[in-house]
């Protein structure tokens, strides 16, 4: 068994950047106006506005779930459908938060592959809506989450596929970037053009899953599609009271490419445990390692629950799937420990019966 903590249960279960703990201790002293008015947050706007080459507003906010809760409320209307993958994060990890605070916005699902919303699912989607009928809940976003729930990473030229359906029937594009850092670094292009130049209006800006404390942010790119949003973020308890400390956070993120240093760190990890794994025979990888994350179909339950008594922390996502998520700090020994210890169970599983539980 591990003599130490093999932990891949998620990207947020890890240590803060040391830079992000330094930028907190660098903005604790002297006052500040509250709720955003303080200078640091004022010289956010005009970074963010240098690292996405255009014009935007960024709202730093406490969770993830805010972020996309709130920018898909503030451009949708209560009788709204906002069109995402089945396996998108609105749909299954956020307690229909979009539902909540759009007072009733409806989440549809969309095919695609590894999490990826088609462009041809979703026309078809929108045009069998029911457009102008009062029956029916009006097709109002779209929800991209990049990387995507199953560790893959869209194209620039997918997310402008996506977004010019989206755009031609009057749809707002939201994208869940939870992980867009770790997209950024694989994909190797702008945040621009991972982002507005592909058609994204709004983006959530992951940061506490790749080394940050406690905040994302909301990006607008295009203030005529959620114009409100500042109301919705005040009204749902969400505007931080002292912000400097978020937004200094959020500055230090992307300062020296920082953000792009700890993803590539991470996927490094995630793509060195899949190239092992990938010479295992009796495994398989049901979706493409692209960012920092694995979704490992093992040949029983048996063998996840001998990794579990082996003490390795990850996520069951089946029967016999298991997905691993590497972090910004994932050390080389963790991975070692990872692969060693499911071969051990591969050397120990019993192959599934054909009619057995599937993945």
């Amino acid at each position: 068994m591990p003599h130490t903590t093999v932990d891949f249960r998620s990207d947020n279960c890890g240590r803060a950047a040391p830079e992000m703990i330094a930028a907190l201790h660098a903005v604790n002293t002297g006052t500040e106006l509250g709720y955003g008015g303080d200078t640091l947050t004022a010289a956010l706007q005009t970074r963010l506005t240098q690292v996405f080459e255009t014009p935007l507003r960024v709202y730093p906010v406490p969770t993830g779930t805010a972020a996309n809760a709130v920018a898909l409320a503030a451009s949708c209307t209560p009788f709204g459908a906002v069109y995402c993958h089945a396996q998108a994060h609105i749909n299954t990890s956020e307690c229909n938060a979009t539902g909540f605070f759009g007072g009733g916005t409806k989440l549809v699902a969309v095919d695609g592959e590894h999490g990826k919303v088609s462009a041809d699912a979703l026309l078809r989607e929108i045009e069998g809506a029911g457009v102008g009928l009062a029956h029916k809940n009006q097709p109002a976003a779209v929800n991209l989450v990049q990387a995507t729930d199953m560790g893959a990473v869209y194209g620039v030229e997918e997310i402008a596929d996506v977004s010019r359906v989206a755009h031609a029937r009057g749809l707002a594009v939201h994208m869940d970037g939870a992980r867009f850092a770790n997209a950024l670094a694989t994909l190797g292009c702008s945040p621009a053009d991972a982002s507005w130049r592909a058609g994204v209006d709004l983006l959530s800006l992951g940061v506490t899953k790749n080394g940050g404390l406690l905040t994302d942010a909301i990006v607008v790119f295009a203030p005529d599609v959620a114009a409100n949003i500042g109301y919705h973020l005040r009204r749902a308890g969400l505007v931080w009271s002292k912000m400097r400390f978020a937004s200094a956070q959020i500055m230090a993120y992307v300062e020296d490419d920082l953000w792009l240093r700890l993803a590539r760190q991470a996927n490094a990890a995630a793509g060195g445990i899949a190239q092992r794994l990938s010479a295992l025979a009796g495994i398989r990888l049901v979706a493409p390692v692209q960012a920092n994350e694995l979704f490992v179909e093992l040949p029983s339950a048996q063998a996840l629950e001998g990794l579990q008594a082996e003490g390795i922390l990850f996520q069951r996502r089946g029967p016999r799937l298991a997905r691993f998520v590497c972090r910004w700090d994932t050390g080389e020994s963790e991975c070692a420990a990872l692969v060693a210890a499911i071969e051990r169970q591969l050397g120990t599983a019993t192959t599934p019966q054909a009619n057995g539980a599937p993945s």
